[in-house]
């Protein structure tokens, strides 16, 4: 039995769960145990400590026992939810696309920076890999007036997108195209976002279980040095930039100034970096001038 039986209380079963992730040495076991139980019950936090003494049905011993042996084998618990939440908004997501990360936030609060004073303006958008549609999505909840495209060179990602723009009430400001990056963009955008392919082919086998395993690997594969990505990404970007448009990318551990002079060299200026809240630069970000 990989999970507690029916009639254990929710508050033994998070418990019980916890101890056995934490022996198979999962680095969050006890958050993981609350959101499994709560993934089976519908139960949030709140719910959860109201209905701690609550005991488990039979179906939801059955389903929370398959949930945690999943969770041992390496199944990361944002795919067992199908969803994961990125900015305060729940993100629905699938085998084509990435999980979203809190890490990847930094672009988004980089973006908004820059923008300073024009976040009432109808500005032009455009997210290039745009995965479960996270940057783009974010960054319209914040800007009102805004319209954005994602681009993704695979459509098996573009379908949950669309899916999580009509459930987030923003359909009508954005729209997603198959595209590698901006190859297939006729128009000219006043910001470009992108969480490209950053991790060096040979480091892929080094990665967590729950990433290699589950994330797709044309999200993740950034070639011999982990930086191909930006270079078709960045002057594609700066041709499709308005004058004095934006440009923000997320890089990963240790890129930061290989991008940087990336985008200097692709005819960018004002070119500057932004940190995560783990200290490891995140973003790179940079302004069109001609």
């Amino acid at each position: 039995m990989s999970g507690p039986r029916a009639g254990t209380s929710l508050i033994a079963a998070r418990r019980a769960i916890a101890a056995r992730l934490a022996a198979a040495g999962i680095e969050t076991p006890d958050l993981d145990a609350r959101l499994l139980v709560g993934l089976v019950t519908g139960l949030d936090l709140t719910g959860l400590t109201v209905a701690a003494e609550r005991p488990l049905t039979a179906a939801e011993g059955a389903r929370l026992a398959d949930l945690v042996q999943r969770r041992l084998d390496g199944w990361p618990v944002a795919r067992l939810a199908g969803a994961k939440e990125f900015w305060g908004l729940s993100f629905t997501l699938d085998a084509a696309t990435l999980v979203p990360r809190p890490d990847t936030e930094t672009v988004v609060e980089a973006a908004l920076h820059l923008l300073h004073g024009r976040r009432n303006e109808p500005l032009r958008i455009a997210d290039l890999g745009t995965g479960t549609g996270a940057l783009l999505l974010a960054l319209l909840s914040e800007l009102p007036r805004a319209y954005g495209i994602g681009t993704d060179i695979s459509r098996a990602a573009l379908a949950p997108a669309r899916a999580n723009a009509t459930r987030l009430g923003l359909a009508a400001r954005a729209g997603f195209v198959a595209s590698d990056y901006a190859a297939a963009l006729g128009e000219s955008f006043d910001l470009i976002v992108s969480n490209p392919p950053y991790i060096a082919t040979a480091e892929i086998a080094t990665l967590p279980r729950e990433v290699r395993e589950h994330d797709p690997h044309l999200a993740l594969d950034g070639g011999p040095d982990g930086l191909a990505a930006y270079r078709r990404l960045l002057p594609q970007a700066a041709g499709r930039l308005r004058r004095g448009g934006t440009l923000v990318v997320e890089v990963g551990a240790g890129q930061a100034d290989a991008v940087a002079d990336l985008m200097r060299a692709a005819g960018f200026s004002e070119v500057g970096s932004r940190a995560d809240l783990g200290g490891i630069l995140r973003a790179v970000g940079g302004r069109k001038d001609r």
